[in-house]
């Protein structure tokens, strides 16, 4: 699963979808994503990989409250995690 082709008003609906869909369920649900800014916000923990040969370099641990609203994105443990990847 991946929204990076999406258009941003369908990735948004897209991305709520999903957390609405782990909301009632509680299943496992593996996401992969290039957009650091997207795994934060879906994930509970999310999982660098290298290059070629494709394997774990680091685990990220998401401690952000659910339910999970877009408001989200403006506390600072998301910003913490979002600098750290981008600067």
């Amino acid at each position: 699963m991946n929204f990076g082709a999406l258009d941003a008003q369908t990735r948004t609906i897209m991305q709520e979808l999903l957390l609405k869909v782990w909301e009632a369920t509680k299943k496992t649900i593996l996401f992969v994503t290039h957009d650091v800014e997207e795994a934060i916000f879906l994930g509970d923990n999310i999982y660098i990989m290298t290059a070629r040969p494709g394997k774990i370099k680091e685990v990220i641990s998401v401690d952000i409250p659910r339910p999970r609203s877009y408001e989200v994105k403006e506390l600072p443990e998301f910003l913490a995690i979002k600098h750290r990847y981008y600067n």
